[in-house]
């Protein structure tokens, strides 16, 4: 069974938009931006962003940005310090699909999410997560070391 959105097949996913993937890259190489939240946007038929993090701005301000109750699509530049001194730096990837989401939705994010995460070259780990303790800072810490 297929189901067809906005003239495009649901199973090809959504386009992205060039300022979600330049929004990423001012993330990556620039380090303007500490996370972006990315929504998919069914009026455009694509990714894009929803907000952005400065490079000040903390995890709690970063977690707080997520919706209850809406998916989305993130990307958080984690920094820390390794038990040998080294800082170090690592881009996490997050697909939001909160378990009290509509199902369209969460249908909508799972089938784009392989092509969204595709165009953003230099994620380190992926974090799939539907509720807010999978999303604590902890986890982080424990890939990342």
């Amino acid at each position: 069974m297929s189901f067809r959105i906005r003239g495009t097949n649901a199973s090809s996913g959504m386009g992205v938009a060039d300022q979600s993937k330049a929004t990423y890259m001012e993330l990556q190489r620039k380090k303007v931006h500490r996370y972006v939240i990315f929504m998919i946007d069914e009026k455009k038929n694509e990714v894009v962003v929803e907000k952005t993090g400065g490079p000040a701005e903390s995890y709690d301000d970063f977690t707080a940005a997520l919706p209850e109750n809406d998916c989305r699509y993130a990307v958080y530049d984690y920094d820390f310090v390794t038990s040998d001194n080294c800082q170090k730096s690592k881009i996490f990837f997050f697909a939001w699909s909160p378990s009290v989401s509509r199902i369209r939705s969460k249908m909508l994010y799972a089938t784009s999410k392989d092509r969204f995460r595709r165009e953003l070259q230099g994620i380190h780990y992926e974090i799939q997560a539907t509720d807010p303790t999978e999303v604590e800072l902890e986890v982080l810490k424990e890939r990342a070391y």
